[in-house]
């Protein structure tokens, strides 16, 4: 009985906070549509211009192929930088010896602007594919590193001091303790990485080539066609919302799935 009363409660609490968003959502496009005619902008649009333009970019192939082109780079970058922010953020949090090395790099990156950084990556390796992969690999693999040794740190000493007077090997603490106990943290670092790696995306393409939905933008800006500028815009934010909130969902299972495995 209980429980059904718990259940109830969450779903109105679930319920609440999605009118709460439609509301928010819903205030914003009635000020939007209304500010629009009045704003000094050049050829600020009106909701109704945008979502027509939106409409019209749906289904427009050349739109679809730009998405795709875009998202090689967010997809090679953020591999990348996955497998080697998440490796050099463990090693890290592990070694002393690897801290010392690499600390003073991670800092130097950490207070770079990686837009300025973009200039000396087309002279290295060109205005091709890398550069983008490049960009977004810079993006997205710091915040991983730092978060997930923050998360190795995190761990209750006790625990590997506990399975090393069990006798556990170097091998046994990383896989019996180490990866189980920051993989929520690990899951973080990813969702954490993956929204700036969209941002490195959208950066590559606006400061460095015009290619993908950045030559979009450009293109559209240059025949002060603000609707679609827009409307590309929107397109990439819903992107990037679907993502980081697909990376919340798997989020939450991951700790949902370890919480119950920790309780049997």
């Amino acid at each position: 009985m209980q429980l059904g009363i718990f259940d109830s409660e969450g779903r109105a609490a679930r319920a609440r906070r999605i009118g709460l968003r439609l509301l928010s959502v819903l205030v914003i496009l009635v000020a939007w549509e209304e500010m629009a005619p009045r704003m000094s902008g050049l050829l600020f649009p009106t909701v109704r211009g945008t979502m027509t333009a939106l409409l019209e970019l749906l289904v427009l192939p050349a739109f679809w192929r730009a998405l795709w082109l875009s998202n090689q780079a967010l997809l090679l970058g953020f591999l990348l930088a996955a497998i080697f922010g998440v490796s050099l953020g463990l090693w890290m949090g592990r070694s002393r010896t690897v801290e010392r090395i690499a600390a003073p790099y991670l800092s130097i990156l950490l207070v770079t602007p990686v837009s300025a950084l973009i200039p000396l990556f087309i002279i290295a390796t060109g205005l091709g594919l890398a550069t983008r992969v490049l960009v977004v690999f810079t993006f997205a693999c710091v915040v991983i590193v730092v978060t997930t040794r923050a998360g190795i740190r995190a761990l209750d000493q006790s625990w590997i001091e506990m399975a090393i007077s069990f006798g556990a090997s170097e091998r046994q603490i990383w896989s019996r303790v180490l990866l189980p106990g920051t993989l929520p943290v690990l899951m973080t670092a990813l969702r954490l990485g993956l929204g700036r790696a969209i941002a490195g995306m959208v950066a590559a393409e606006l400061l460095a080539m015009a290619v993908g939905v950045g030559r979009l933008v450009l293109d559209y800006q240059g025949n002060f066609d603000a609707a679609h500028v827009f409307a590309t815009v929107l397109c990439v934010v819903a992107q990037a919302v679907a993502l980081t909130e697909g990376a919340k969902y798997l989020e939450r299972r991951l700790w949902t799935w370890r919480t119950a495995v920790g309780n049997r």
